[in-house]
């Protein structure tokens, strides 16, 4: 009783505290009193209802490129044997260990208007002006869509797997082929794992403004969100970031009900189950395959070679690749400046002890017990997952930047501020792989440990961690990964001599710095990709639950 009491202080004093501070703030004027004011006039203000409705629109654009290509990398990895399908299952995956910061930097390294693709085209076509592969919209587009398309695909695997392929068949024996039996048959089906894959995408599209800001894009809600907020010019600029950032959270409440509100419409289970059997495709069409998915897999490499070259060239300027290679960049911001990495592996394993700590008791509490809240607990931490991270940076600066008693200090002032927002924003990677390894052990085997007169503690540590070990260890390593990348919260809340290495890439990118910039990146790149290993091997497909 006291450990759930204490887990529902921490949501109350870290979630809803700082969301409640935020609100309070957009809905009051400067004199304390609660006023519609500031939302007239943001929905009065031309500029931001444009970037509303084009924030709306870029979100709405990725689902449907990552549907398109999540969809199909998905059916031919679970319904198809071609060669190499293995091989490709893993590698369409590694656009997720590559943080978006990182990824738009590379994408300009070769696609920007000095970038390797627009001087080959000057020196073999004469090309005078430069193409705009990227700077606007659709480099937004375009940096996204590869990023997150490996998420639309995980949240869709473990759904598409459990379609009774007897439907499909029953379908086709009654005239529905194709496109038909797709849309009527396949997709309704697997609209549960569609669903939140969509809403993953469409929300972590609308709250990232790293991107735009890097591609000249500013007229998007999360970039304004940011520039008012860090770039004060006036007290109604301050007010407006605060109000964008209420709106943020509104949204996401919004779509994440609405989303689960249109996923309970409907039953999606069958009534029987039979493993599907992949279809051997032929000769032209496995190769077909290969080509498309060796053709996506190279335009996700894009970004990664960019920072690479960047990384280990010197010279690089109106040239294809850099003349010079070298590796003192990377000595420069792992010798000589090691701060960035240091202080992100320890506020990262920090986070993930923070994690496991309150995230497994949660996840025990939500499929062991019917205790009173658990449900709104369950409820809270899906609501985590969607809250974009712009969001609750500022809403931290908000809530926590007064001095705290006997220190007089705030926690905004402290270190401590930046494991502590990277917990909360990733708990429910560690509730959701601990809680659905619990659901696969049966409460019996703790029911007879409690006979022989085991404790709670005891049952939960000898029995019940040792049968779900995989499930927590995944969630963890998940939290970790993601806590790496996570800039959109914690740029809001560094403070000198404490920065990361995301803050660092932006920092270095902005100085002019950028082949040390993309040094962090590449280190970033490979303790993602390691540890993205380390999931693969233990978990597989399953991580598709993490999403749901």
């Amino acid at each position: 009783m006291l450990g759930f009491a204490l887990i529902w202080a921490f949501l109350i004093l870290f979630v809803l505290f700082p969301l409640t501070r935020i609100f309070y703030d957009a809905f009051t004027n400067e004199a304390g009193q609660f006023t519609a004011a500031n939302f007239h006039e943001f929905f009065t203000d031309r500029f931001y209802l444009r970037s509303f409705w084009q924030s709306m629109v870029l979100g709405a654009a990725a689902v449907v490129t990552t549907s398109v290509i999540g969809i199909t990398v998905a059916f031919l990895i679970v319904r198809y044997e071609f060669p190499y399908r293995q091989l490709f299952s893993y590698l369409t995956m590694l656009p997720l260990i590559l943080p978006p910061i990182v990824g738009v930097l590379g994408f300009v390294f070769i696609l920007g208007r000095a970038g390797t693709l627009n001087i080959l085209l000057q020196d073999w076509f004469g090309l005078v002006h430069p193409v705009n592969f990227m700077y606007g919209m659709h480099g937004v587009l375009l940096v996204e869509t590869v990023h997150l398309f490996p998420m639309m695909t995980l949240s869709i695997l473990d759904s598409l797997s459990k379609v009774d392929p007897s439907l499909e068949e029953a379908a086709q024996g009654v005239g529905a082929k194709g496109w038909r039996r797709f849309f009527t048959i396949t997709l309704p089906l697997m609209t549960p794992g569609y669903v939140s894959g969509a809403l993953l995408v469409f929300i972590w599209t609308f709250a990232d403004f790293i991107t735009p800001l890097v591609l000249g894009v500013q007229d998007l809600l999360a970039p304004q969100a940011y520039l008012n907020i860090m770039q004060f010019v006036d007290r109604r600029i301050f007010r407006m970031g605060i109000v964008i950032s209420a709106l943020l959270v509104v949204l996401a409440i919004f779509f994440v009900l609405a989303a689960r509100e249109y996923v309970a419409i409907k039953d999606y289970s069958s009534l029987a189950y039979s493993r599907v059997e992949r279809r051997r495709l032929s000769a032209g069409k496995a190769w077909l395959a290969v080509g498309f998915l060796s053709a996506l897999m190279l335009v996700s490499a894009i970004p990664q070679v960019g920072v690479l070259l960047a990384a280990v060239g010197r010279g690089w300027s109106l040239t294809p690749i850099p003349v010079h290679y070298t590796w003192e960049f990377f000595e420069q911001v792992s010798i000589e400046t090691p701060k960035f990495i240091v202080n992100s592996f320890v506020f990262c394993g920090l986070a993930v002890l923070m994690c496991l700590v309150i995230g497994v008791p949660m996840a025990w509490i939500m499929a062991r017990t019917r205790a009173p809240g658990r449900g709104a607990m369950d409820a809270l931490t899906t609501l985590i997952l969607a809250i974009p991270g712009t969001a609750v940076g500022i809403a931290y600066i908000r809530a926590f930047n007064f001095p705290l008693p006997l220190i007089d200090l705030p926690l905004t002032g402290m270190w401590v501020i930046l494991p502590l927002v990277l917990a909360v924003r990733r708990l429910p990677y560690t509730v959701r792989g601990s809680y659905s390894s619990l659901l696969l052990v049966h409460p019996s085997m703790e029911e007879a440990a409690a006979n022989v007169g085991a404790g709670k503690l005891r049952t939960f540590r000898d029995i019940t961690v040792p049968l779900v070990w995989k499930g927590i260890l995944v969630g963890g390593l998940f939290s970790f990964i993601t806590s790496l990348q996570e800039a959109s919260a914690t740029i809001f809340l560094t403070l000198g001599g404490w920065e990361m290495i995301p803050f660092g890439i932006f920092t270095f990118y902005i100085a002019g710095s950028q082949s040390q910039a993309a040094a962090l990146g590449v280190i970033l790149i490979a303790v993602c990709a390691l540890s993205l290993y380390v999931v693969n091997r233990i978990a597989g497909t399953r991580v598709g639950g993490l999403f749901g």
